[in-house]
């Protein structure tokens, strides 16, 4: 057989190799047209044809058998090491043919040459196609796929796995010895589908009703069955009493387990044959929590070996009342039987257990039957979920509180704006002005960090510097690092800027630097370093590829306990945290990375436990190298970018926050606007009321008492359509957009801004 597969890869390979022959085809015909040509420049042209398409066809020709020996190489290892597995296993090429059958394959099946794999599995299995056909589809996504196929007989595990471009079948019976306890009765099993239809049952299944059943409604006398439900099932002969167990087979399937009650009560030698019998975790409870016997799949689930002594109460824990008030309910039928979670208290790790009680009565006092199911993941989904509700409704709250609290910000930095116009850099009392106008920046950027949690922000990219940037940080990172950790901030003094959204960026550094104080409880250093690096060939790291081109890249070094080997690929994802619960929400890195990657940028990590973790960021470097200005220099410079505007220019500008209309008014008529103020609304449609009053500009606020700013902006721009909108708010501008219609001509500008933020978007607007 392997000889067979020799051959038809070899006449694969003249097939495939139809293209060459071809060419040297086409390369013959070009000799004689050099022979009879006149010129002997086209004669040297057609022999240099021919020679080059001759050694194309060569080259193809040489690529295509290299490919060919390796393919066969990698089908002859895998039949080489196939032919003494005691299991059958089969070889089949690219078109589902069986090519090669191990002797194990032979003796069970016989003689399967050329033959589909369906046709071998067809006296094997029930369905034979589907299971071939969910393995070929399977194997199109990852090398080797795995199916257990539940059959009279036992289970059959198909495993199927690429060898070059053919497939190696392997298919190992196991005939049910699993559910046989050492008496020599296996448990009578069933499987079903999701409309009750009976698939398949074993002989002890078979033998107990007397026949083949096709439904489970000729089997119990009532459904639906569950869990440790005590029912009766028609038996050959009469109406026998079992305990119901169920498990989930997967596709919709369930595989139904009896166990008859003439086994019960469980205390004695027959419980742990019976027990140990199930492929599920279970527990026999007395009705004074004691647990009487459990099979080796609850012993090992809650790391306990029963002796008769132990409490149900002593292994798990978290219902929030005593664990015997539930079992006395149970037993007394005064609450439903339904899934409780619990923590398993015994065992190292974390490990939640979801339990389900049955009733058992027997001739002397009521017992418990528990199913046991290993929960963790769930908890620890149902976690997060809480986790992202919490976030939510931090976000929900910040919302509700950021129309007021931006208000606030917007009338300290716009008081602080006019303050600095009056004050040069020599000034005393220039520094201090900065240092509010920073801190009030600082304070909004909290506000929209909490928004991010809830809705979409919207960034506000700028050209930035960060020889400005990373030192105006230096302040609030040293408070932030504490006393035993020394900061390290370098820059390239020839550093090239890059386009981002400022507050964005700090938060970046300021998360990634409290990260690494947290990864060093005992003190160290925090470097932090920006430099230009230039990628001559493009970057491939992380399933991430960077093109080649000049980045300024941020690295944030620490000298902590590092990252392990196999949390680092799970560090940006959400609620994901090494810090010990209540230390963390785990989402700084997620947001570091949403920045990052919504500035066009990229970040890694390298990590050695013990030693520290490395961040790196890469920022693409901006193609425009004009200065970058300071906000105080942008106040200052301000007056000459506005010269040119109309002196005439009339802005009505309604917002119902005195202090910050008081500082909006001031700003504009500093700049040459003439002011309307209203403080309403209604007060502004009756100042447009008079025809005679011409206004260029709207500038209002989008949430008012009464009348919001959308609303009547619309219904004063049906008489005067030409006038332009600046709508302000502290609200979110995506939040404003999913509430109020868009408004023509109408731009949006949110709270807190600066006095330059102001005047400049008017003008835009005005241009």
């Amino acid at each position: 057989m392997a000889e067979q597969s020799v051959v038809s890869r070899r006449r694969n390979l003249l097939h495939g190799g139809g293209a060459s022959w071809v060419l040297i085809l086409v390369a013959l015909a070009c000799l004689p047209v050099a022979y009879l040509a006149d010129s002997l420049l086209w004669r040297v042209a057609g022999l240099a044809a021919a020679a080059s398409i001759t050694a194309t066809a060569l080259l193809m020709s040489l690529g295509q058998f290299r490919r060919s020996r390796a393919d066969e190489t990698a089908i002859r290892n895998a039949i080489s090491v196939a032919a003494e597995d005691p299991v059958p296993v089969f070889c089949t090429d690219t078109h589902g043919a069986i090519l090669f059958q191990n002797p194990a394959a032979t003796d069970r099946f016989g003689p399967r040459d050329g033959q589909p794999m369906s046709r071998a599995l067809a006296g094997l299995v029930p369905n034979a196609s589907a299971v071939a056909f969910r393995q070929e589809t399977a194997l199109m996504r990852d090398r080797a796929s795995r199916e257990t196929v539940v059959t009279r007989r036992g289970t059959v595990q198909v495993t199927a796995f690429r060898a070059g471009s053919g497939t190696l079948w392997r298919l190992e019976e196991v005939v049910e010895q699993a559910h046989r306890h050492p008496g020599g009765t296996s448990l009578p099993m069933m499987v079903v589908s999701r409309s009750d239809t009976i698939l398949t049952m074993n002989e002890a299944m078979r033998d107990t009703l007397g026949d083949r059943k096709k439904a489970l409604s000729d089997v119990f006398e009532t459904l639906p069955v569950k869990t440790g439900q005590r029912i009766r099932l028609r038996g050959a002969e009469d109406w026998i009493e079992v305990l119901v167990i169920e498990l989930q087979a997967g596709d919709g399937r369930r595989e139904i387990y009896v166990l008859p009650v003439d086994l019960l009560p469980l205390e004695d030698s027959v419980a742990a044959r019976a027990f140990g019998a199930l492929p599920v975790a279970l527990v026999h409870i007395a009705g004074d929590g004691r647990i009487l016997a459990a099979n080796p799949r609850a012993q090992s689930l809650l790391a306990f070996r029963p002796d008769g002594t132990t409490n149900l109460s002593d292994v798990v824990e978290g219902l929030g009342r005593p664990i015997n008030d539930w079992l006395t309910d149970m037993l007394e039928e005064r609450i439903p039987s339904r899934p409780e979670m619990v923590r398993a208290r015994m065992r190292e790790d974390e490990c939640f257990v979801q339990i389900t009680l049955g009733r058992i009565a027997g001739e002397g006092e009521a017992t418990l039957l528990g199913v046991l199911h290993d929960a963790t993941a769930l908890k620890s989904m149902e976690q997060q979920f809480v986790q992202s509700q919490k976030m939510q409704a931090i976000g929900e709250l910040a919302g509700g509180v950021a129309h007021d609290f931006n208000n606030l910000l917007t009338a300290i930095s716009g008081h602080c704006d006019l303050l600095l116009l009056r004050h040069d850099q020599g000034d005393p009392d220039y520094a201090d002005l900065e240092q509010i106008n920073q801190n009030a920046n600082r304070a909004a950027s909290l506000v929209g960090q909490l928004l991010a949690f809830s809705r979409k922000q919207t960034m506000r990219p700028e050209v930035l510097d960060l020889r400005q940037t990373i030192p105006d940080l230096t302040h609030l990172l040293n408070r932030l690092v504490g006393e035993k950790i020394r900061l390290d901030l370098t820059h390239d003094p020839h550093l090239l800027p890059i386009r981002a959204d400022r507050r964005q960026l700090e938060q970046v550094i300021m998360n990634l630097v409290v990260n690494a104080r947290d990864a060093m409880p005992e003190g160290g250093t925090i470097k932090v370093e920006a430099r230009v690096t230039t990628l001559k060939e493009p970057l491939h790291r992380d399933q991430a590829e960077v093109a080649a081109g000049q980045y300024v890249t941020i690295h944030v070094t620490d000298e902590g306990s590092g990252i392990p080997a196999d949390q680092i690929s799970r560090i940006f994802e959400p609620f994901f945290t090494t810090k010990r619960t209540g230390e963390g929400t785990g989402l700084g890195l997620s947001m570091v990375y949403g920045i990052v990657k919504q500035s066009g940028g990229f970040v890694f990590v390298d990590s050695t436990p013990g030693e520290g973790t490395d961040f790196i960021l890469y920022f693409p470097v901006h193609a425009k190298t004009d200065p970058v200005k300071s906000s105080a220099e942008d106040i200052r410079e301000a007056p000459t970018r506005l010269a040119d505007l109309p002196r005439d220019a009339v802005v009505l500008l309604v917002e119902d926050e005195a202090l910050v209309r008081a500082f909006a008014s001031r700003a504009l008529q500093m700049r040459g606007f003439t002011v309307i103020e209203a403080e309403n609304a209604e007060e502004a449609l009756e100042k447009l009321a008079d025809s005679s009053l011409n206004v260029d500009v709207f500038v209002t606020d989008v949430i008012m008492p009464g009348m919001d700013g959308p609303t009547w902006v619309r219904e004063a721009l049906k008489d005067r359509p030409d006038v332009k909108v600046v709508f302000v708010s502290g609200y979110a501008e995506d939040a404003v957009e999913q509430t109020e219609a868009k408004v023509p001509n109408s731009v949006f500008l949110a709270k807190p801004f600066t006095l330059s933020d102001l005047t400049s978007t008017v003008q835009r607007q005005l241009h």
